[in-house]
């Protein structure tokens, strides 16, 4: 389930919307970096900015699901996505898998935008991408015989460190990452296949 051996063109074909994700990730990190760009811009009116927010530019509880502060960054939550996000889209079908993913994401930028303070600057998936987790976790507890034995383990054990990893590492918006998470395991609750 969770394992890639599609060719590149197989997994664009088969997973469009998962495709079409990691390629608006990468071309942002490119506009970020080029110096053909006006590179600071990117991040001035994507980065979600709990004060401009407030302010009416409500699009910055979008657009920071697909802005990354770095190249480590940007590559490890585009590589979760490969791997987490193919079995979900095939399961659900794109339209679903993007609503998951999109209003799992806008909830972790809502609760960080109530629970940070107003400076708060964020950038970064991982709260779409924990919501993926979380959806994952509703159908583990919801829809029993949707996922194996074996595949809900994964998903528990790498649920379980990724929490675990939130609290460690340094700069991590914890808020949107356990969010996300909450968010997506009640869009499993509510919406399932």
């Amino acid at each position: 389930m969770f394992t890639r051996t599609e060719s590149f063109r197989e997994f664009i074909r088969l997973y469009p919307v998962v495709s079409v994700i990691v390629a608006i990730h990468i071309a942002l990190y490119l506009l970020t970096i080029l110096p053909i760009f006006p590179n600071y811009w990117f991040f001035e009116h994507f980065s979600g900015v709990n004060f401009y927010i407030l302010e009416g530019e409500v699009w910055r509880l979008i657009t920071p699901i697909f802005m990354h502060s770095g190249f480590s960054h940007m590559l490890f939550n585009s590589f979760s996505l490969v791997l987490f996000g193919p079995a979900l889209e095939r399961l659900l079908s794109g339209g679903k898998f993007l609503l998951i993913y999109l209003v799992s994401g806008i909830i972790a930028n809502v609760a960080t935008l109530i629970l940070e303070p107003l400076t708060y600057t964020h950038v970064g998936s991982s709260g779409a991408i924990f919501g993926l987790f979380g959806y994952y976790i509703a159908m583990i507890v919801f829809q029993k015989n949707k996922l194996s034995k074996e595949n809900s383990q994964i998903i528990i054990t790498l649920c379980v460190v990724s929490l675990i990893m939130t609290f460690i590492q340094p700069n991590i918006n914890i808020t949107a990452h356990l969010f996300g998470l909450i968010g997506g395991f009640l869009l499993g609750y509510v919406i399932k296949k």
